[in-house]
């Protein structure tokens, strides 16, 4: 049985535990309610590795924990269809007896367009309603006291609200106020994504996963070994460390001679362990004053987890420190895996027109999605040869011939400049093209 954290004010979680009740055989649902959403952070963050997913009532709760939680957790959350904003109006209607279309609205910025685009579809004017927008750092008092002035002055007949804590500060003020809820059926749809989530990730978790582990320069380590039995000391020592890694995975360890070592376990021991891997490459390459590079990959069976790893060594090996690279089962490659910088990115395609354009810019598909999957990590709107040199282990020289070279193929283009400093010629700066 899989086990679901629900997060939300309470109205919102009392409504979707009932709906949960048809899912009882499949999931076990655990809820967490809160009064403030900035609470969310710090449920998530100590009870993460006790679900394997987690249930939002809202955009808000769900933005806190996307901070919180890894990028590829099992999240969801109802998004707004225009079900909830008829019911809104329809509840308006049944107590006012009669048909009100002017009201006031507040909605965080990400659904605004799915707001906007059902008051079109109900026929409801736009000088007929009252926007507030608002971000993950909202304040509840102004966003009441903006519904509580409009209904004050008349212009609105009621307000329309998806936040608990202002529902009740109007409701206090004696103002009409309608919650913008979720449907039944927006939260059974909801469900099952996470409940397929959830059972994609069992299913990701059991794949198998093979790490290839080089040493660098084995075979100069060895030649430089005069002391009798030196390099056969070392190898016991690089051994000893790599059996007790593989312990915590529970793995099987396979010497291939020449500062090779291969390591086979699931892909869900390896992925967990992946700071116990890094201890253990830094502790050999201090053994061995060389780089240690380590390529893994995932697959569902054991030749495709190989020839993944081996893709990934070869990444690995082309940078100058220390890295750990995955090449993962759908052909996405991961740098730099579980540390801060860590990039993710695919090696291929199938789009043609790209394909054509990067064979005429002589750029490789590995190379442009790295770029594209760095702006995005970013949150580049411009970008220099340089900021894309310094994340990229490519010199500044280099990376302007490739910028050059995707300007005249259409893929970027230049934005503007910026000066270094008082003396020397502007740095360009671009931008990919959408």
């Amino acid at each position: 049985m899989y086990r679901i954290g629900v997060v939300g004010p309470p109205p919102s979680v009392e409504r979707i535990l009932d709906v949960a009740n048809e899912f009882e055989h499949e999931i076990e649902f655990v809820s967490f309610v809160y009064e403030d959403a900035k609470e969310v952070s710090r449920i998530v963050e100590q009870h993460q590795a006790d679900f394997d997913g987690w249930f939002f009532s809202g955009p808000i709760p769900h933005m806190f924990a996307k901070k919180v939680l890894r990028s590829d957790a099992n999240i969801v959350y109802c998004h707004q269809t225009g079900a909830n904003l008829y019911r809104g109006f329809c509840q308006m209607a049944f107590e006012q007896q009669r048909i009100s279309k002017r009201v006031s609205i507040d909605m965080i910025d990400s659904e605004v367009a799915h707001m906007q685009e059902s008051l079109a579809e109900l026929g409801v004017p736009a000088e007929d309603t009252y926007l507030y927008t608002y971000d993950e750092q909202y304040d509840p008092v102004a966003i009441a006291a903006f519904h509580q002035k409009l209904w004050e002055e008349g212009k609105v007949q009621g307000a329309f609200t998806t936040l608990f804590s202002v529902e009740r500060r109007l409701k206090l003020a004696g103002v009409p106020v309608y919650r913008i809820l979720m449907t039944k059926m927006e939260i059974r749809q909801a469900m099952k994504i996470v409940l397929e989530k959830a059972k994609s990730s069992y299913f990701k978790d059991t794949q198998i996963g093979m790490e290839i582990i080089e040493i660098e320069g084995f075979d100069e380590i060895a030649e430089k070994s005069v002391a009798r039995y030196h390099l056969q000391h070392l190898e016991l020592a690089i051994q000893k460390i790599l059996l007790h890694y593989c312990e915590s995975v529970d793995g099987s360890l396979i010497e291939n001679g020449n500062g090779c070592y291969k390591i086979v376990s699931s892909r869900g021991a390896l992925e967990r362990e992946i700071e116990q891997l890094r201890h253990a490459i830094q502790q050999i390459a201090a053994e061995t004053d060389a780089v240690v590079a380590v390529g893994i990959g995932y697959g569902d069976t054991a030749y495709s987890a190989e020839t993944h790893a081996r893709k990934a060594i070869q990444h690995a090996k082309v940078g100058t420190e220390q890295d750990i690279v995955i090449v993962q089962e759908d052909g996405l490659i991961v740098e730099s895996a579980g540390q801060q910088n860590q990039l993710l990115y695919a090696y291929r395609s199938t789009d043609r027109a790209l394909l054509k354009k990067l064979n005429q810019a002589n750029v490789s598909i590995k190379t442009f999605r790295k770029i594209e999957a760095l702006v995005q990590k970013m949150g580049w709107t411009t970008f220099s040869s340089a900021d894309l040199a310094q994340y990229l282990s490519m010199s500044v020289r280099n990376v302007q011939r490739i910028m050059g070279s995707l300007c005249e193929a259409g893929l970027i283009e230049t934005k503007g400049e910026e000066m270094q400093s008082v003396r020397g010629r502007p740095r360009k700066l671009y931008a990919l093209r959408k």
